[in-house]
């Protein structure tokens, strides 16, 4: 099987969730046999190139940076594999009307919807109504759609007929054999402090959780991962403004070794997403087995399960951080919770296992109807009476 993933900026991961997908998911499925190509957007100017990474094909195609940049690098992408022969995985709607080429030229392709990217706050409002119609657009495009959340199979099935979308969330590896120096740098102790991963977006519920944590001098510093510019922008400024001294903001970090360090050791994981269908980041911290602090809502909820403690506000939030300084003891059990749910849904075995038998879907279908036509002219050889049953071929 031949796979193209597109929608990420490529491999390796230096970015988001979804290129950490990709590099997960390309490595499984070389590892599986299969060819995999991976279209990554690179910096310049000039013709498309390509290379091999870790047996890997890439495609290299150079594009600007910003939203431009994006919709150029896009359109390159599925005009160079629409020309291919296999199946595309593309993660994302936001250009999902250029997948009209695959519908053209006979090219299945299985798009993950991700979340419902136009609810975000931070899009203008001719934003949000481009990512509004790609979702709808996407949906009736594409051959078949993942949906990362139960959630957000409902929500796709409004588009479309729910036969056509696969519930896949995303999975992670259990961290293992971290060095405790990576903490050094930051002067932080096993167990010594609570974190945040996020970008800094309203709907991550930063500002709530800060001022949670900053209503009162508290045992732990809270750490935030994350990337911080308060001289132009608003939001990330009343952030750094609410901030007691116990908040460490560490900026933008992406290297993995140092990531995981930091949550596998950490005393709790904070996470405030509002937005979407599953979360990586929460995720790897079910798979790290973290005490788990979540904003409730239907998302975080199935994700977590019934061992984390939500919040739907800044009390509350600030009466889970002061029921757990004040009982340490309720630590322990959110932990074990985190590695059971962990283990019932999001192991990577399961989850890229199970994108690879959806993908084998599609290029099987194209072999079916050969192996058909082959049955039946193997059929018209044999003697009908007493003659054996021919088999399906898959």
């Amino acid at each position: 099987m031949h796979v193209m993933i597109l929608g990420s900026r490529g491999i390796p991961a230096i970015h988001g969730g979804f290129e950490t997908f990709a590099e997960d998911l390309s490595l499984y499925l070389v590892e599986k046999g299969h060819e995999v190509t991976v279209y990554c957007q690179v910096e310049g100017d000039g013709p498309i190139s390509t290379d091999t990474w870790k047996g890997v094909r890439r495609v290299l195609i150079p594009a600007k940076d910003g939203p431009r940049g994006t919709i150029a690098f896009d359109w390159k992408g599925i005009c160079h594999s629409s020309k291919q022969t296999g199946v595309v995985l593309t993660l994302g709607y936001n250009t999902a009307l250029f997948n009209l080429l695959y519908r053209v030229r006979g090219v299945p392709c299985v798009m993950n919807m991700d979340g419902i990217e136009w609810h975000r706050q931070k899009w203008s409002w001719s934003r949000r109504q481009w990512l509004r119609l790609n979702e709808f657009l996407g949906a009736r495009i594409a051959s078949h759609l993942v949906a990362d959340h139960p959630a957000i199979k409902v929500h796709l099935s409004r588009h479309t007929n729910p036969d056509k979308i696969t519930m896949i969330p995303y999975g992670a590896e259990v961290p293992v054999s971290i060095d405790l120096e990576q903490l050094a740098p930051y002067k932080l102790e096993p167990n010594g402090y609570y974190l945040v991963i996020a970008r800094p977006e309203p709907e991550n519920s930063i500002l709530q959780m800060v001022k949670a944590y900053s209503r009162r001098t508290r045992r732990f510093p809270l750490v935030i991962l994350g990337k911080f510019d308060a001289d132009s922008n608003a939001y990330h400024r009343s952030v750094k403004q609410a901030a007691s001294s116990g908040v460490h903001f560490l900026g933008a970090i992406y290297d993995h070794t140092t990531v995981s360090a930091l949550r596998l050791y950490c005393r709790a994981y904070l996470h405030g997403h509002t937005v979407g269908g599953t979360n990586p980041s929460l995720v790897e911290s079910l798979a790290a087995g973290n005490a788990v602090i979540a904003h409730q809502n239907k998302y975080n909820k199935w994700v977590a399960g019934s061992s984390a403690q939500y919040f739907d506000s800044e009390d509350s939030a600030a009466q889970i951080l002061d029921r757990i300084e004040e009982d340490p003891s309720v630590l322990p059990p959110m932990q074990m919770g985190s590695r059971k749910r962990y283990l019932e849904d999001f192991t990577q075995t399961k989850v890229l296992g199970t994108y690879e038998d959806l993908l084998l879907r599609f290029v099987g279908a194209e072999a079916g109807v050969e192996a058909k036509a082959e049955s039946k002219a193997e059929a018209a050889q044999q003697p009908k009476p007493g003659a054996a049953t021919i088999g399906h071929r898959y």
